[in-house]
């Protein structure tokens, strides 16, 4: 296994488990070994399906994450994780405070591996409509494909 990934955002319902099927396809399209999850880092989601939006737009781009189920960021996480990849600058600091004495998961946004996007995150597109889950998924994709592309290609990942 060349990694082991952990996707982060707040609540574990929206953006992270979208990151987490966008890694499973493109890791199947390129017949690499990796683990991949994604925890949130709030709590009040726990054990909670994905957003019924997050699940559409899934399933409108191949992938059922209906099974998928919340939970929240472990110490654990911090040593079992090789990459721990936030969705926004938010949830970064809050797993830079949480992070435990002994971790050595590399943290980063997801978004630092996409040309002239490091720094940002991913919207959350809770609050808003339908549209926003296509936002999310693109952003989510981009940023996966940058990710992978720096893992295999030039190692710095």
């Amino acid at each position: 296994m060349i990694a082991n990934i952990l996707f982060v955002c707040l609540g574990n319902i929206c953006r992270s488990p979208l990151a987490e099927a966008a890694l499973r396809q493109a890791i199947a399209a390129r017949a690499l070994d990796m683990g991949v999850d994604s925890a949130g880092t709030g709590d009040w989601h726990v054990g909670k399906p994905p957003d019924r939006r997050a699940v559409a737009v899934a399933r409108r781009h191949g992938i059922d994450i209906s099974g998928y189920r919340a939970r929240q960021v472990s110490a654990e996480d911090f040593v079992r994780f090789t990459h721990i990849l936030a969705l926004d600058a938010d949830n970064l600091r809050d797993l830079e405070v949480e992070r435990p004495t002994g971790a050595t998961a590399r943290l980063s946004l997801l978004l630092d591996y996409v040309p002239g996007r490091a720094g940002g995150g991913v919207v959350d597109p809770y609050f808003g409509g339908d549209e926003g889950f296509e936002v999310a998924w693109a952003d989510v994709t981009t940023g996966v494909e940058g990710f992978l592309d720096a893992l295999t290609g030039s190692g710095a990942a």
